[in-house]
Parts: structure tokens; C-alpha cells; sequence
């Protein structure tokens, strides 16, 4: 089954390898944005034809973390996996129970880190 994705990478080689990534698995990709600016603003006006059900968030964003938007995507029970070079030492307490993919990363595991529908 398809999942609507976020994807939140401020590197646009990498954010265009997750899109072939995730849409090459059938899922289908609802946003790229490279800061958490941008993120917040596509989810404050999305519709429901373009609802995201998953995000892949880099950590390190051009205006900052992605942490507000990893918040504000778990207040909607919205799942989400940091895609990062950082460590998961890193994130926030809050944030440590999330799922993590270190970069360099595989494709097996960026699929391996998608909600099973």
C-alpha cells in the first residue's frame, strides 16, 4: 500500500535519492522542502488529497533542527524517521524513541523505516 511522504533534507542530492527511493517502492512522495520553515508552512495549508501519513527528516535543516516539525508531526500522529549524519544522542530526550537512520544510509533502510500498512 502506498504512503504519502514528507520529505525534509536540506540536500538536494540526497533529498532527490529519497523521493527515487520511496517512489520507486510505490509510495508517493507529497513535499520536499529543505527547512523547517517550509515544512511547517506545507503542513499548515495542506489539504486532505495531500495528507502526509510518513516523514523522513534530516536533522540539520537550513534554518535550524527539525525537531518543532518532528512535534508537530508526532500532536498529529504523524510517524516520522530522522534521516541524519547526526547521532541519536543527539536528538532530544523527547525525541530519542523515534526511528533513526544513519547516513550514510541504504536503501534497505530507508524502506525498512516506512509504517507497514
Amino acid at each position: 500500500m502506498s504512503v504519502r511522504i514528507l520529505i525534509c533534507e536540506d540536500n538536494p542530492l540526497i533529498a532527490l535519492d529519497l523521493q527515487a527511493i520511496v517512489e520507486n517502492n510505490g509510495h508517493e512522495v507529497v513535499g520536499v522542502c529543505d527547512s523547517a520553515a517550509a515544512a511547517s508552512r506545507m503542513l499548515a495549508t495542506q489539504v486532505d488529497v495531500a495528507r502526509v501519513e510518513f516523514a523522513l527528516l534530516d536533522i540539520d535543516l537550513t534554518d535550524g533542527k527539525s525537531f518543532g516539525i518532528a512535534q508537530a508531526l508526532g500532536e498529529r500522529g504523524v510517524p516520522f524517521a530522522f534521516v541524519s549524519a547526526a547521532r541519536p544522542s543527539d536528538l532530544p530526550e523527547s525525541l530519542r524513541s523515534a526511528r533513526f537512520v544513519a547516513k550514510p544510509y541504504r536503501e534497505d533502510a530507508i524502506l525498512a523505516a516506512l509504517p507497514r500498512h
